[in-house]
């Protein structure tokens, strides 16, 4: 999956926040749904304008993400 054919970034759009494309639905809010427990099936039965090949797209952004830097663990 490309990612990059479902989230945008743009300046103009939600202060730069990372977005579904042709949405303002920030992945941040996508995240959160999927944290709570949300399928893809109901985030975008919640949010319509959002595929849930974009939900999945999202979780490939963030894994994307989680490659970039290195955050220590306090022990």
């Amino acid at each position: 999956m490309e990612w990059r054919e479902h989230i945008t970034v743009d300046p103009n759009v939600c202060h730069g926040q990372a977005c579904i494309a042709g949405t303002r639905v920030m992945v941040s809010v996508i995240l959160d749904n999927l944290a709570a427990g949300l399928t893809p099936a109901e985030i975008a039965e919640s949010y319509p304008s959002v595929s849930p090949d974009a939900v999945k797209a999202v979780l490939h952004y963030a894994a994307d993400l989680a490659k970039e830097r290195i955050v220590p663990l306090g022990a």
